[in-house]
């Protein structure tokens, strides 16, 4: 039937699911709700290597609930509480109970991104409709009607698994308190007890590892952290330790480091050195001067390096350079830690193994990238913009500038008829 928060009229003329359609629709939702998984309630996972978790539909239930219950306070809150007392006790009797109330606060109880409570609501609205209208005087608390009894979803508090079956510790302390049941209140989970540090156990009634028992009784423990390196002790003294964590050994009931070092326990390669530590130790590197080395340092090799000599008690670079060891003509020796290398001598460079002289480019002059027809467009403009700024002076009457400009008009006119003359001789010449 249609959901009765989508449309409040058709669910008027509609009619109401009566006792004899609870019992059918309560076994066709447990034959759903028992399919293997909670797939009915997920969307399909992501192609991804680790999916995100989704949550149990025993919590998308409670909540659910929960903001179902938020919902019948808001609408009590909301309608009434205006002052007239009288008035209000007869109104709420008949909106307390009623079709619309119902329907104001399914509208609101899921959230629009929280798919989950949408796909559960579809589910399980006609068992909430009749809850509603038919089961509150006989089971007020809707959670244990719905999630637990009708729909199967959950478990009483301190319960998991299909049957409901106690946690380790007991319903009423499950995991002795100290510790949370995995999948308390749910019907899944495998009841395994995660304790809290400092407690262990199958239902965290012990002390883990590394603390002690400072108090007992029938209903609590009380567990204190042991001396640093004490794996199980009596007390938090030093000397109480009973068993050591490793890298430790027991001695008078106090533990002492094992020396990795200098018991040969340790596993370092040719070219590194131990360094013991507490409860372990450290492999680190020779210095470069050394094949292989007892400790930190060029001092401490057990033998030198290629490219190093002993003096004394350490491994010193050798100055291959102080010896003809670049013949190359131009090339000078450069000693490196270790080593040397030959490079060219100032002013020259290596090509192909050789120190040849570098050849330093002339300067470019700013008009030698220009062809000769460029040039000879770039004079006449120049010529051009001289002569059309003394034309501007001379048309002031100033006879000196006059002057200039008739000889500079003479000029290039000169100039252009002898340059014209040359190019019509040239080509009779070569037209010869």
């Amino acid at each position: 039937m249609p959901s009765i928060y989508r449309s409040l009229a058709w669910e008027k003329m509609a009619p109401r699911p009566g006792r004899d359609l609870v019992p059918p629709l309560l076994w066709s939702l447990s034959v759903f709700l028992s399919l293997p998984g909670p797939v009915w309630l997920q969307p399909s996972p992501p192609p991804q290597a680790s999916p995100p978790t989704e949550p149990h539909p025993c919590h998308t239930c409670r909540g659910l609930v929960d903001s179902f219950n938020k919902g019948l306070e808001r609408t009590i809150r909301d309608n009434f509480g205006g002052g007239n007392t009288a008035w209000e006790e007869e109104k709420l009797s008949k909106y307390k109970d009623s079709e619309t109330r119902l329907v104001e606060v399914l509208e609101s109880v899921c959230s629009k991104s929280d798919f989950e409570c949408h796909r559960l609501l579809e589910l399980s609205e006609e068992l909430v409709e009749s809850w509603w209208f038919h089961k509150q005087q006989e089971a007020p608390d809707l959670f244990q009607w719905l999630c637990s009894d009708s729909l199967k979803l959950c478990c009483p508090s301190g319960t998991f698994g299909p049957s409901c079956i106690p946690c380790p510790g007991g319903a009423e302390r499950p995991c002795g308190g100290y510790g949370k049941c995995e999948g308390e209140g749910t019907r899944g989970g495998s009841g395994h007890c995660d304790c809290q540090a400092g407690y262990g156990g199958e239902a965290c009634g012990q002390c883990g590892l590394g603390y002690f028992e400072a108090e007992r009784n029938a209903s609590h423990l009380v567990c204190s952290a042991c001396f640093g390196p004490c794996a199980r002790c009596s007390g938090p003294e030093e000397s109480n330790c009973l068993q050591c964590k490793k890298g430790w050994v027991l001695h008078h009931l106090k533990c002492v480091d094992i020396d990795e070092c200098g018991t040969e326990r340790a596993s370092c390669g040719a070219d590194q050195f131990c360094v013991n530590t507490e409860g372990s130790y450290e492999c680190r590197d020779c210095a470069k001067a050394c094949l292989g080395c007892m400790g930190a340092g060029p001092g401490r090799c057990k033998k030198c390096s290629p490219g190093y000599q002993q003096v004394g008690s350490k491994c010193l670079d050798v100055d291959e350079c102080e010896t003809e060891v670049c013949p190359g003509e131009n090339e000078q020796c450069e000693n490196i830690e270790g080593s040397y290398r030959c490079v060219c001598t100032q002013g020259y460079k290596q090509i192909e193994g050789v120190c040849v002289k570098e050849q330093i480019p002339e300067s470019a002059g700013f008009f030698s990238e220009m062809t000769e027809d460029e040039l000879v467009v770039l004079q006449q403009m120049f010529f051009g913009v001289i002569i059309c700024a003394l034309a501007t002076l001379a048309a002031k009457g100033d006879l000196v500038f006059t002057a200039i400009f008739i000889g500079a008009v003479a000029a290039m006119t000169g100039y252009w008829l002898s340059e014209r003359s040359d190019r019509v001789l040239e080509g009779f010449i070569k037209g010869r």
